[in-house]
C-alpha cells in the first residue's frame, strides 16, 4: 500500500501540510500508518481519525481514497472567499470525493458561530474543520476547532485575520447540507438599550492636551441609566477614585481579561459576587474627573500582558443580515442549463464578483449549492463557479424557445 507522493518519506509538500499542518518532516523508512499515528496523538480531530481509519482499512490507496486526501487538500488550497454572516445550501454526491472549503475575515472581539446541518435522510459522518489561515500562501493553516456536522462550533479568536473553514463528507456519503457562519461581539454590551452608536468617545483618542491616551470606550446615556456586565465574571473590586470616581473592575477568568467601569453614579455590586452576563452591576453617572462631561460609562478592558486593549471589536455588532437561501432545493444534485447568451461564471456569488466565464446559451451546468438567488455550479470540464440562478432553467424541462427567453 503506498501512500500518495505528497506523503511519502521526505518533505510532504502543500497536500500533507494542509492535511495535517504540524506535520514538517516524515521520516525515511517510516510507514505512512506509523507516521500518522504519531502524528495523531494524543488528540486527533475525527477528520484525522477517519482518515487514519483509511490507511489502516487499505483504502488511502485507492483511486478513490487519494481523491479524497486531495479533495481535502483542495478545500483549503482553493477555497471561496466570503464574509459573515453566511448561508450555503449544498449538496454531495455521494459518487464523488467531494469537500467545501470558506475563507473569511474575523477580528479578535467577535465570537464566531459555525453549523453545518445535515438535510439526508440516509446516516452520514460529515466533518467541519476550522483553520487560522497562514499569513502567506507558503505556510499551511494551523487547526483551531473540529467537530462533525449537527454540532455548533463556538470560537472566539485571539488575532485578528483570516479564517477557513473546510466541509467534508465521508467515502459515499453525501446528500443536502446547509452551513451557516455568523459572527458577533464576543461581550455583552455594557449599556442597556445602547449600542455601539452611543460611543462618542474612542480607544486611543488625546487626552489631557496629548500627554496620555484614552484607555477605554466613553458610552454616553441618561443618568442612571442600568450598566450590565459585559460576561461571566466575578467583581474584583469596588472603589472610588480620583480619576474614575466610582469604578467597578471584573474579573473574566474565560478570556483572561479584567473589566474596568467608571465614572459610575451608583455600584450596585459588592466585591466577590458573581455575576452573569446582562446583570446590572450599577447605574451611568459622571463621577471623579467626569463630572464636567455628560453622564456616560468608560468602559475599559485590560489583558495580562497586552494591558489596555480597544474594545470596540467585543462590543461591534454588524448590521449586515443573513441573505437567506432564495434557490429551490429540488434544484440541488440537478443539471440546469444557461438560458441565453453571455451569462457572467462569477469567483463569488454577487454581480461584483469576478467573471471567471461567459457561458453560451444552452450550457449544462450541475448544481452544487445555493446563496441567495445564487447557484453554486460546475461545469463539464470541471470548473466552478457562481451563476444567478434566474439565468437559468431546468434540463429535464422542455427548452424555452429563442422568442420566450
Amino acid at each position: 500500500m503506498a501512500p500518495p507522493q505528497s506523503l511519502r518519506a521526505g518533505r510532504p509538500g502543500l497536500l500533507a501540510t494542509l492535511l495535517f499542518p504540524s506535520l514538517l518532516l516524515l521520516p525515511a523508512g517510516c510507514g505512512p500508518v506509523e507516521t500518522i499515528r504519531e502524528f495523531l496523538v494524543p488528540d486527533p480531530t475525527p477528520h484525522q481519525e477517519y482518515l487514519m481509519g483509511l490507511w489502516e482499512a487499505g483504502l488511502a490507496s485507492s483511486a478513490l481514497g487519494q481523491d479524497w486526501i486531495l479533495a481535502a487538500g483542495e478545500a483549503l488550497a482553493n477555497p471561496v472567499a466570503v464574509v459573515a454572516p453566511y448561508q450555503e445550501a449544498g449538496f454531495f454526491p455521494p459518487e464523488e470525493a467531494a469537500s467545501r472549503g470558506y475563507r473569511f475575515p474575523l477580528r479578535r472581539g467577535q465570537r464566531l458561530v459555525l453549523t453545518v446541518t445535515l438535510e439526508n435522510p440516509a446516516p452520514a459522518r460529515v466533518f467541519v474543520d476550522l483553520f487560522r489561515a497562514g499569513s502567506d500562501t507558503l505556510r499551511a493553516p494551523t487547526p483551531v476547532l473540529s467537530g462533525e456536522a449537527g454540532t455548533e462550533i463556538v470560537y472566539e479568536p485571539r488575532r485578528t485575520g483570516d479564517y477557513l473553514l473546510r466541509v467534508q463528507p465521508e467515502l459515499l456519503r453525501g446528500g443536502r447540507f446547509v452551513v451557516t457562519i455568523e459572527s458577533g461581539p464576543a461581550l455583552e454590551f455594557p449599556v442597556a438599550d445602547r449600542t455601539t452608536r452611543s460611543i462618542g468617545s474612542r480607544f486611543g483618542d488625546s487626552r489631557d492636551g496629548g500627554r496620555r491616551q484614552h484607555h477605554g470606550v466613553d458610552i454616553f446615556a441618561p443618568r442612571g441609566t442600568p450598566v450590565l456586565a459585559a460576561a461571566e465574571a466575578y467583581v474584583s473590586r469596588v472603589d472610588t477614585t480620583p480619576v474614575g470616581g466610582r469604578v467597578i473592575w471584573l474579573r473574566d477568568s474565560i478570556r483572561g481579561a479584567s473589566i474596568y467601569y467608571a465614572h459610575l453614579e451608583t455600584p450596585l455590586v459588592t466585591q466577590g459576587a458573581r455575576v452573569m452576563p446582562g446583570d446590572t452591576i450599577g447605574l451611568v453617572g459622571n463621577t471623579g474627573n467626569a463630572v464636567t462631561t455628560p453622564p456616560h460609562l468608560h468602559f475599559g478592558l485590560y489583558v495580562r500582558g497586552e494591558g489596555p486593549i480597544d474594545p470596540w471589536d467585543f462590543l461591534y455588532r454588524s448590521p449586515a443580515e443573513m441573505v437567506k437561501v432564495e434557490v429551490e432545493l429540488a434544484d440541488l444534485g440537478e443539471w440546469v442549463r444557461v438560458a441565453r447568451d453571455g451569462i457572467h461564471l462569477r469567483e463569488s456569488p454577487s454581480l461584483r464578483g469576478e467573471v471567471l466565464a461567459e457561458l453560451p446559451r444552452d450550457t449544462a451546468v450541475r448544481v452544487y449549492g445555493g446563496v441567495g438567488p445564487w447557484y453554486r455550479v460546475r461545469l463539464p470540464d470541471g470548473g466552478d463557479g457562481f451563476l444567478s440562478s434566474r439565468l437559468a432553467e431546468r434540463t429535464d424541462r422542455p427548452a424555452r424557445l429563442e422568442a420566450d427567453r
